[in-house]
């Protein structure tokens, strides 16, 4: 994967995770969204279902309604969680080398998207008991720090540092408030008092709690939905009896967003702020938080300040689209995953105060967008240390000032190509201007870091009554869809919040199946099937199975890429993949292909990346009955390959082996897996299967940081350098040698280290140069079709070769892996 979660951590949902995390520079998901967003110091891998979403120690405390201290799980997924085997446990937030963990041991479920609700010990004071709890404790939290932490299994933590409880597989998740020394991210949640918990701002987990909680009135919930606020009542929106603060700011929104990204009345107390109600929202996802979106319909003259923004109520709101609203409370700039990330931030009113003048008003018209509104330059460059947010806006010039002068306005599309399929969290990208750059298939292609295709949006629906279509690339969304312009806490990028979600389309569109070969052809592909496991369930192996026969023609060679280990994400020092290979190569025979062999070396645990456990590996499966493999004993995790001979007796030292598995480049990385197969004609072929390291930790394309900075590409170039180095040479020892790089290197054709291993096309040609330009990807992510899986032949073999990218899986809201497989006919 590249850019997923199973790679390197996105926020709490996996597009793992997604994580997946392929991607245009971004700041997730994961897979990945995301992911894939994070680059502060993490605590642990974020969660992709069970969170802690509120702590409250002052319950019975002075001050206090709640007689007992809570803690309330909330689960991101929508898979249930057994919780029979799990504890919370709380900590002093300044603990001494002897301090003492308490725990209180969970049962039952947390079911898939609930609540779980854990009571603690009771005060002397308080008056309104908590909504029945699914579990009971005796532990008496302080009401202003401490720390608590989602433990799998019972036996009390012993850690009492941050350091020392990062490097404890147990923790799940973990929250510091107040003034805790042991917490995640850049500080601990702040505001925790007797009257105030810290709660979630979403289930998006960044493992950085100062951003991803806030204080507020508790709102304790249960498993059967009871609860919301004190005494089991959903909280109501505040009344007008509530007075601003003696210092609060009359303020128009306008007043509010400011001519740049930053509202010059962040952290002030506002009151008096008018607007109708555009959007509300009333569930909290993993990249959603609860609240309503407001527009004044009366705007300024000036096209940089937004006449829209969010009202974050932490709880359902009570307000109704087309209501006529006046609203205090403090202005706040929100960073899903920490300032640290270089995302963009959204300008918000927190702890408001809602009155509701009238009802029934008509809505601000909505912003069109289309090729003709959005420019076609995507950003402008960022000050010294490239942070754009204190620019003056210039929205007629960049896309991404063009956005966020509208951020929290009124916005529509009209018969919007669909360019990113839906994912499973009902979200999926459009295009504004269907003619720019599009695919054969209806995507949009990626060009060039010149070109990120400025008129993609994303496109949620916010409580509408109509199911979410599961749309593939190429369908649409006919008439209009319209609703507020968010910006995505788990994405970093603007999205559609759809009021109104235009009708859905359904374009055909199929899987590819390639070509036959020939009789004198030899086949080779290669294909990432997504962290396979033997956990997996056996409809992925079944579905695998398939393309392999019937999508690619069963190649007699196959480069595989992101095999797991026999236990899977399970971290217990399993290296092996048998069991994991034994079921693939069943399953191909089961959809009438051949009986694949297989070659590959077991890494070091724990040494080669992906998702942790897993010990994700590259392997060659070849048919014996149209290729042989040519064994060279001695190769393993730790030995490098070398070349020796000349001529048509060029061979490897170790076949298969490992291209310098010891160097500085690999850390953390899979290494390639170089082999020697034999034809029926007695033609050698050397193949090397790659998986570079993810595009984890690069900043988000529509972050704050302009240009975005790449930092994994310093590794990618490091590694292809070694790759270059290995096939020069090769092709030193015999000019006639054939040579096939392929794999996943998690970049594009149009990369610094995509140039450095093809020698600027000398030592290999990138075969998806070769295609029209509207047929190069093999990935979508976040609506952009773009290259991340490559083929590579050296000069003897480009006279001899036909080549494929057959697209099966990026394209579908429905896939199996999400990258295409690729497939190379050769006639030695």
């Amino acid at each position: 994967m590249s850019n997923s979660s199973a790679e390197t951590p996105r926020p709490a949902r996996h597009r793992a995770t997604s994580l997946r995390k392929r991607l245009i520079p971004l700041a997730i998901t994961g897979s990945v969204v995301l992911a894939g967003v994070g680059v502060h110091s993490a605590f642990a891998t974020p969660s992709a279902d069970a969170v802690i979403s509120e702590v409250y120690g002052g319950g019975g405390n002075s001050g206090a309604t709640l007689t007992n201290d809570f803690i309330e799980l909330a689960n991101a997924g929508s898979g249930s969680l057994d919780l029979s085997d799990y504890s919370v446990q709380y900590l002093s937030g300044n603990p001494g080398p002897t301090t003492k963990w308490q725990a209180t041991r969970l049962t039952g479920t947390l079911a898939g998207n609930g609540r779980y609700l854990i009571q603690e010990a009771a005060g002397t004071g308080g008056t309104a008991a908590l909504p029945t709890p699914d579990a009971t404790g005796n532990i008496n939290m302080s009401g202003t720090t401490g720390t608590v932490a989602l433990v799998k299994g019972t036996d009390l933590l012993t850690c009492v540092t941050a350091e020392d409880c990062a490097a404890d597989p147990r923790i799940k998740d973990l929250v510091g408030f107040g003034t805790a020394v042991v917490r995640e991210g850049s500080g601990p949640a702040a505001g925790a008092s007797n009257t105030a918990s810290v709660a979630r701002r979403t289930l998006v987990d960044t493992d950085d709690n100062a951003a991803d909680f806030a204080a507020g009135a508790p709102t304790p919930e249960n498993s059967g939905g009871q609860g919301g606020g004190p005494g089991g009542d959903p909280t109501p929106t505040p009344t007008p009896t509530q007075t601003a603060p003696a210092d609060a700011i009359s303020a128009k929104i306008h007043d509010i967003q400011g001519t740049n990204r930053r509202s010059p009345l962040s952290t002030k107390n506002v009151k008096d702020v008018t607007g109708i109600v555009t959007g509300v929202r009333t569930t909290s996802t993993s990249s959603t938080s609860k609240g309503f979106w407001m527009q004044d319909p009366n705007p300024d003259n000036d096209p940089r300040t937004s006449e829209g923004i969010f009202v974050y109520t932490s709880s359902n709101p009570t307000v109704k689209v087309g209501d006529s609203v006046t609203v205090s409370g403090v202005v706040t700039e929100y960073y899903p995953g920490g300032y640290g990330t270089g995302i963009q931030s959204t300008t918000e009113i927190m702890k408001p105060t809602v009155t509701v003048l009238s009802s029934g008003n008509p809505l601000p018209a909505p912003v069109v967008l289309d090729k003709n509104s959005i420019p076609a330059e995507w950003s402008p460059k960022g000050d010294s240390t490239g942070n754009t947010e204190y620019l003056d806006l210039e929205p007629t010039k960049y896309a991404l000032d063009f956005y966020e002068s509208l951020e929290g306005m009124n916005v529509q599309v009209s018969d919007a190509r669909v360019v990113g399929a839906t994912d499973a969290y009902h979200e999926m990208w459009v295009t504004a201007d269907p003619d720019h750059n599009k695919t054969k298939r209806g995507g949009v292609y990626y060009p060039s870091y010149d070109d990120p295709n400025v008129a993609r949006l994303q496109v949620q629906a916010i409580n509408t009554t109509d199911p979410f279509p599961m749309a593939n690339v190429g369908d649409e969304l006919t008439g209009v869809t319209e609703g507020p312009l968010d910006y995505s806490q788990f994405a970093g990028t603007y999205i559609l919040a759809a009021r109104q979600l235009g009708t859905y389309k359904d374009n055909g569109l199929k899987p590819e199946v390639t070509s036959e070969a020939k009789s004198n052809e030899v086949t080779i592909g290669t294909y990432n099937v997504q962290n396979l496991a033997p956990s997996d369930p056996q409809a992925k192996f079944d579905r695998l199975g398939h393309n392999l026969v019937t999508n690619l023609r069963a190649p007699a060679i196959v480069g595989v890429e992101e095999i797991q280990d026999n236990s899977g994400a399970v971290d217990d020092g399993t290296v092996d993949p048998d069991k994991t290979l034994a079921k693939l190569t069943d399953a191909i025979v089961a959809a009438g292909g051949p009986r694949y062999e297989y070659r590959q070396i077991n890494p070091v645990n724990d040494k080669d990346g992906g998702q942790p456990g897993g010990n994700i590996r590259t392997v060659f499966l070849f048919d014996p009955k149209r290729v042989s493999f040519v064994d060279r004993p001695g190769g393993d995790s730790v030995t490098a390959v070398d070349v020796v001979g000349t001529g048509n007796k060029t061979h490897l030292t170790v076949s298969p082996g490992r291209i310098a598995p010891n160097d500085e480049a690999w850390n953390s990385s899979r290494k390639p897996l170089v082999g020697e197969f034999l034809t029926k004609n007695n033609k050698t072929i050397f193949v090397i299967a790659n998986h570079f390291n993810s595009k984890g930790g690069d900043q988000n394309v529509a972050g704050r940081i302009q240009p975005p900075v790449l930092n994994s590409e310093i590794q990618r170039n490091k590694q292809a350098t070694l790759e270059n180095a290995f096939v020069k040479k090769l092709e030193a020892a015999d000019p006639k040698a054939l040579i096939v790089s392929l794999g996943d290197y998690n970049d594009y054709q149009f990369s610094s280290a995509m140039k450095t291993l093809t020698g600027d096309g000398k030592q290999l040609t990138d075969l998806v140069n070769t295609l029209p330009a509207d047929e190069r990807y093999s990935y979508v992510f976040q609506g952009n079709s773009q290259v991340l899986d490559h083929m590579m032949v050296n000069p003897s073999m480009l006279n001899h070769i036909t080549y494929d990218v057959v697209h099966i899986n990026s394209e579908f809201a429905d896939q199996v892996s999400d990258h295409d497989p690729q497939v190379l006919r050769v006639k030695p």
